[in-house]
């Protein structure tokens, strides 16, 4: 399990230091730089503690604790990121940008996760809110969207404004149903210990003693992600999703997920995490086409 098949993990670990392992038997030999070794040799020490707990581990934790080792951060892949019991789940960052993103999460009371589709954005922050909610300390979950996109207006779609809004949150509604029973998140929503709703509800209101998850927040003006941030009370905790690549507000409107990175940079208390095509948990050709689009415009640029 350490080794990998055919030695997998160990090349691994020799391309990702620079350095050369030996291996025969149980007896493992790192050569090269002494920083490098270092690294590597508690890397290994600390798979060795989960194969002997009788944890193990799949190649995800295997790529995050060696990125992690690789950046010289100590990893924690020993213990359980996001635990929710409900469905016996537990769910784990599976990327260096995650895993920071996550202990974000817990660390600050707002925190701003942008990057690409893929990433674990959405996914992530919905699993730390049922964690969160699970274990006390919020009562509340109050999930947000802007609810018009690509210029529409809800006014012309068909249906009660119940039935026009649903499409826009869905995805929302999808990451809930991964982590709670159906029957638990219908009792939960009727008691509205959990709440998803279009960001213009939010308006006037003040969300104490709460988890608040604004998603695709690159489709907020500036005014509107003002609107939202002042709306967090006591004790609550903000997290801010968007892909900044993918706004779709008409004209040249700018996007409050853009202008709010230059005016909340320095506040302290605030944390922005940027995750990129590495973090994607998608199919394998979803980083190819991010990297191929990011290449497309850097050269209409140039």
């Amino acid at each position: 399990m350490l080794y990998g098949s055919h030695d997998a993990n160990l090349v691994a670990v020799e391309g990702k230091f620079g350095i050369k392992v030996v291996a025969r038997g149980e007896k493992i030999t790192l050569e090269g730089d002494r920083e490098a070794v270092g690294k590597a040799a508690d890397l290994l020490r600390e798979l060795v503690m989960l194969i002997k707990r009788g944890s193990g581990f799949d190649e995800a934790d295997f790529r995050l604790a060696l990125d992690y080792a690789a950046a010289g951060t100590p990893s924690d892949i020993t213990k359980p990121h996001i635990v929710l019991s409900a469905k016996k789940r537990i769910i784990r960052p599976k990327s260096l940008g995650q895993s920071l993103y996550v202990d974000a999460i817990r660390r600050h009371d707002i925190v701003f996760g942008i990057g690409p589709a893929g990433t674990g954005k959405t996914y992530l922050s919905v699993a730390m809110a049922v964690a969160t909610l699970k274990e006390g300390e919020v009562s509340k979950i109050v999930l947000t969207r802007p609810a018009v996109e690509a210029g529409e207006s809800l006014g012309f779609l068909p249906g009660d404004p119940n039935e026009k809004v649903e499409p826009y949150l869905r995805p929302l509604y999808d990451a809930l149903n991964d982590m709670m029973p159906p029957d638990r998140i219908q009792r939960l929503s009727e008691q509205k210990t959990i709440e998803v709703a279009p960001l213009a509800y939010m308006r006037g209101r003040t969300l104490s003693n709460a988890f608040v998850i604004l998603d695709e927040a690159q489709n907020t003006t500036p005014m509107q992600m003002k609107m939202f941030l002042t709306r967090l009370g006591v004790h609550s905790k903000a997290v801010v999703t968007g892909d900044v690549t993918q706004a779709d507000l008409p004209g040249n409107s700018t996007s409050g997920l853009v202008q709010i990175q230059d005016i909340l940079s320095s506040v302290e208390g605030v944390r922005f995490i940027y995750l990129t095509e590495r973090d994607v948990m998608r199919h394998r050709l979803v980083k190819e086409i991010i990297k191929a689009y990011d290449a497309y415009h850097l050269k209409r640029e140039a």
